[in-house]
Formats: C-alpha cells, sequence, structure tokens
C-alpha cells in the first residue's frame, strides 16, 4: 500500500485487524447451526485497481447457503460469504480515479470477469469463463472491510439508506435481470414461484414497469402469500395450485425443483420460464421424473436460466429503484449473528431479505 493510502487509514483511525464471521469447511446446516465462525484478521490492502471499503451493512443470500452446504465450486476456503455490501470508500490506491475517500459505494456478486473474451466485449461479463465471484472466490461482506475492484463497484443513490440498498445489489439486480429475460410486455401475466427477498423486489418493479399486467404469486407459507397481496399481488396460492389464468412468463426464485415442474403446467404457449438460482437442491429431485414433455414442455414454451449479473445490471437497478422508489422489506441482525440469520433463511423464517449491519 502506498504512503497516501496508508496515511488516510491511520488518520482514520481504523486498527489493524477487523472481525469477520469465515467459512472454513463446507457443512450441513441441517446438522451444523454455526457454519461461520467469528475471527479477526487482518484489514485487506487494495492492489492497483481496487478499492478498500469500510463496510456498514451485508445482505444475507440463499446463494451462501449453496456455498455453506457445498452445491457451489470452485470456492476458496477458508472464504468470507457476502455479495450484498454496503459502505464507504476508506482507502485508494495511486492512479484510481473511479472515486473517492468516503464516497457511500456497493458490491455485488460479480467481484470481476476478464473483460477481454466474446462475453465481456458484448457486455456480458456474467457468462465470462473468468467470471469471479464476491463472497465465494474472493473475500466479501461479512466483515468490517473489504477490497474490490472498483471497475465493480457502485455508486449507491441518495434515495437509500445503507440497509435498503444492501439486498438491491443481488436479489434486486437478479430480479431485474429475470425481469428482462422474460422480455414481458405490459399487459401480459407474469406469475413468481416463491417470495423472498428477490421476488418481492421483482413484484415492485414489474408494477411499476408494466403497470396493466397483473402478478401472480405461488409460495408455500400462507405468511408470503398475504405479503404478496399486500405488495399488490392480483392473486397468491399455494406452489401446486393452479393459476386461474394461464401465464405469459414464471419467474422462479426458489432452491428446490418442485415449483418448476407445478409452474410449467401454469405457462402459456409461446411462454417464458425464468429460473433465477444460481444452484438447485437435490432433496426433491424426484420431481423431475414427473415432468411430461407434453403438458410442461411443448407448444414452443421457453425455459431459460439467470446466470450471474452483469455491472450493467446493477447500475440499471440502481437508478431504476431510485425513480420508481423501490425499497425492500429487510430485517437487521447484527455481524455475530450471521449464523443465526442464515439457519432462519434456511428454515424459510423470511419476510424480504436479511441484512446484517456492522455496528448496531
Amino acid at each position: 500500500m502506498n504512503k497516501a493510502v496508508t496515511a488516510r487509514v491511520s488518520h482514520k483511525k481504523y486498527a489493524k485487524q477487523m472481525k469477520a464471521m469465515v467459512l472454513k469447511k463446507v457443512v450441513s446446516l441441517t446438522e451444523n447451526n454455526s457454519p461461520l465462525t467469528l475471527v479477526e484478521v487482518p484489514i485487506p490492502r487494495p492492489k492497483p485497481n481496487e478499492v478498500l471499503i469500510k463496510i456498514s451493512v451485508c445482505g444475507v443470500c440463499h446463494t451462501e447457503l449453496d456455498e455453506i452446504e457445498g452445491r457451489i465450486s470452485p470456492i476458496e476456503l477458508p472464504i468470507i460469504p457476502g455479495h450484498q455490501v454496503v459502505g464507504t470508500i476508506a482507502a485508494t490506491v495511486a492512479g484510481s480515479s473511479k472515486f473517492k475517500i468516503d464516497d457511500r459505494v456497493g458490491v455485488a456478486w460479480i467481484f470481476s470477469a476478464c473483460g477481454d473474451c466474446k462475453f465481456c466485449s458484448k457486455g456480458e461479463e456474467n457468462l465470462c469463463d473468468q467470471f469471479l465471484a464476491t463472497g465465494l472466490n474472493r473475500n466479501g461482506g461479512y466483515a468490517e472491510f473489504m477490497t474490490a475492484d472498483e471497475k465493480y463497484v457502485y455508486p449507491i443513490p441518495d434515495f437509500f439508506s445503507d440497509a435498503e440498498a444492501a439486498p438491491l445489489l443481488c436479489a434486486g439486480a437478479i430480479g431485474y435481470r429475470s425481469l428482462k429475460l422474460g422480455q414481458l410486455k405490459d399487459g401480459d401475466r407474469l406469475g413468481l414461484t416463491g417470495f423472498g427477498a428477490s421476488a418481492h423486489l421483482v413484484l415492485k418493479m414489474a408494477k411499476h414497469l408494466y403497470p396493466n399486467s397483473r402478478i401472480y404469486v405461488f409460495a408455500r407459507a400462507e405468511k408470503e402469500r398475504r405479503f404478496a397481496k399486500s405488495l399488490g399481488a392480483h392473486w397468491a396460492g399455494d406452489i401446486s395450485d393452479r393459476c386461474p389464468q394461464k401465464l405469459d412468463c414464471i419467474i422462479d426464485t426458489t432452491p428446490v425443483w418442485k415449483p418448476i415442474v407445478e409452474a410449467l403446467s401454469n405457462l402459456e404457449k409461446g411462454g417464458r420460464m425464468i429460473i433465477n438460482a444460481i444452484r438447485k437442491e437435490d432433496y426433491d429431485k424426484e420431481y423431475l421424473q414427473l415432468l411430461s414433455y407434453k403438458e410442461h414442455v411443448w407448444m414452443e414454451k421457453e425455459i431459460k436460466s439467470v446466470a450471474n449479473i452483469t455491472a450493467a445490471d446493477v447500475n440499471e437497478f440502481l437508478a431504476l429503484a431510485a425513480r420508481a422508489a423501490i425499497k425492500p422489506e429487510f430485517e437487521i441482525y447484527a455481524l455475530e449473528e450471521a449464523n443465526r440469520a442464515l439457519t432462519e433463511l434456511k428454515t424459510k423464517n423470511i419476510r424480504g431479505a436479511k441484512v446484517l449491519k456492522m455496528e448496531l
């Protein structure tokens, strides 16, 4: 770290060590409800083109469950999870010009990409073979500080508090990408399977972008269905229910297979099924055996997955969310309560998003 950076950190009176919640090994959350360990580690130093961020909050995402339980690889262990990060610039490296000290910024799932391949050249760095993920391949936001490539650091609109902004960086941005892939037109009927951190933001942005469309929600828990209706869903039913009308697009935000099979029966001919998940759990994979080509796939139905997000997705969605006053529902936890937040997420004890706050 150059002298200017060292002086700035010293001036801010930051200690040399920081608190972090670390995943040291892959475990089953069913057998171990404390997979992360609270440790003190050195504050990282930014490399060229990187910034040091003093973290205020970090959202908790279902992808962290996939990391902990080994459904995503390769994972760098030990790792500090977390990819919905909001904080302020604490230090920069000489030659860095995108941000200045104390700027409020966010970091999302994309940590970096090669920048040169055919996908990156088209702004599709989410498909890059060298895509690196925050909190999976590089240390993330379950800590007091982190470093990040300034290319993938985003200014946070003043409209949002830190805690409001954190879920927008993944749950919101990935939901925005799902809507783009769904190619909806105003007046089309939209279905949402599952109703957690991402889906409730999709509902809010869909109501803004497509004011004449009706939104139908499929959720396992009655409290999630009530929540959906309170946000303006036209109809809400169980995962297995048949919708009153066939749907032009369905976005699945669940971690399992049953909702996919059930939702395809509710999809209109020529409709699009968008699967918004990094990985699917296998405990209900027997439902795939019920998949019928004639009932579920025929008549030019389309099935498309969402792979990561791009920098453009994050920037575009943050601007949209500020214009449309889209704010998430969320619960606050202390950093030390990360294991409790993850366990509650695993057991579906959710309403909106969960956010870790470094200083309560």
